[in-house]
């Protein structure tokens, strides 16, 4: 079923609709070299084989998980012996994010000169995967995940068609059921047609018709599209995060049990929930750490499923709690001034003194025990190295406990403050 003609593609009307760009450089033949970026099944592949059908170039397919260097060499060097013969050479690379640079380096001269029409298909972000000098020869097109109402066009085509699909079998299948195969295919065509025809092998079985039971045998493990080490992935866990630390429960636990779903480690999930408590709660919630630290040690003893409810739980009083960012920006602040000011030596009052001769030569001499003193607070004794002065890093929000710590740093401050300032007048 795969499409003949750019009118039988389904889904990305966005690059191939009738007027667009790319759609009348293909009708004209004038193509250049590309990068298809997209999930799987959106229909790369298909692409690429029209692209080489338009620009009457001989269509050479290759595959970055089966090829080596030697076999790269071998291709180009029979495309260039067509180019020497007056013939088009469309390449295309499936999988192109997993060959090396060197790998990638072999077909620039060949993109330069012409003698190949390059084309690329990835799953990744080509930023991230592919090098600089081969994305500068290539334009790189965006493919989506295919809807779920163009995937049921595909599948009602794949039930008429006699001669490449299943017009012959007589198959009796409502819209509904066809609505929801294509929905559990998630945005892959091919998935779709996998599963028809599996739900049509089942139904010849059984009269010939697709039933709810028919669906229940061939939905019963519908997982989603989910990458564990690729873009998905890290577009997932951003999309959590981001919800935590904007205050929307809801969201946030969709984006946690949407990762479950798709196989994400639940070790991994807890110790971010770790971190969102730390970098995006801090100080405005103490409990927060406590409660992501907790639901992490739940997990591992309870283990899924029942351990997922304490990620849950917490991922919910992360997203729900005040937030204050105050805790990683001071840290932030203080690692700026060890850049800036280098190894400045620890002030003397400040020292240890446990043997005759580092109290001769001055260490501990002037501390004041803040215990000692009136308050509990040597106000006008200074904490830092002489060279940086006072500094002042933390600034607590009005937020939760922070409220209560902004209140009592402020005053500490301001009286420090004056209490420099009478030490000097006097």
């Amino acid at each position: 079923m795969r499409p003949r003609t750019l009118d039988e593609m389904v889904g990305q009307p966005r690059l191939l609709a009738p007027g667009s760009a790319l759609r009348k450089a293909i009708e004209a033949g004038r193509l250049h070299s590309m990068v298809l970026w997209g999930p799987p099944g959106c229909g790369k592949t298909t692409l690429a084989l029209l692209l080489a059908r338009h620009a009457e170039a001989e269509f050479v397919a290759i595959s970055a998980v089966l090829s080596g260097l030697p076999q790269v060499r071998e291709v180009l060097a029979r495309a260039q012996a067509r180019f020497e013969a007056g013939e088009r050479t469309l390449l295309f690379v499936d999988e192109v994010h997993r060959f090396n640079k060197i790998q990638q380096d072999a077909f620039l001269p060949h993109i330069e000169r012409g003698s190949i029409l390059f084309v690329g298909a990835t799953t990744e972000n080509p930023s991230f995967e592919l090098n600089s000098a081969l994305l500068s020869r290539c334009r790189v097109h965006v493919l989506d995940a295919v809807s779920a109402e163009d995937i049921a066009k595909a599948l009602r085509r794949a039930l008429d068609d006699a001669e490449r699909g299943l017009g012959g079998q007589g198959l009796r299948i409502d819209d509904v059921a066809l609505a929801e195969i294509a929905g559990a295919a998630d945005g892959d065509v091919r998935r779709g047609l996998t599963l028809l025809e599996i739900a049509a092998d089942i139904a010849q079985q059984e009269g010939g018709e697709v039933t709810t039971a028919t669906l229940h045998q061939v939905l019963a493990d519908r997982s989603r599209r989910f990458d564990k080490g690729g873009e998905q992935f890290y577009d997932q866990i951003s999309a959590l995060h981001k919800s935590v630390r904007g205050s929307h429960p809801d969201a946030a636990l969709y984006w946690l049990v949407r990762m479950l779903d798709g196989g994400a480690d639940p070790a991994y999930l807890a110790r971010r929930m770790t971190r969102m408590a730390v970098e995006d709660v801090g100080l405005a919630d103490p409990r927060a750490l406590q409660m992501a630290l907790e639901a992490w040690d739940a997990y591992e003893r309870l283990g899924s499923p029942e351990g997922e409810l304490a990620l849950a739980q917490a991922v919910l009083y992360l997203a729900s709690t005040a937030k204050s960012n105050a805790g990683y920006k001071a840290l932030g602040a203080a690692r700026r001034d060890l850049r800036e000011f280098g190894t400045q030596p620890v002030p003397m009052h400040l020292r240890n003194a446990p043997t005759k001769l580092m109290k001769e030569l001055g260490y501990g001499d002037g501390y004041q025990y803040d215990h000692d003193v009136e308050g509990g607070v040597a106000l006008d004794q200074a904490a830092f190295p002489e060279a940086m002065g006072e500094r002042a890093y933390y600034h607590p929000l009005a937020r939760g406990l922070e409220i209560k710590l902004k209140e009592k740093l402020d005053a500490l401050r301001a009286s420090r403050a004056q209490a420099r300032r009478g030490r000097k007048g006097s």
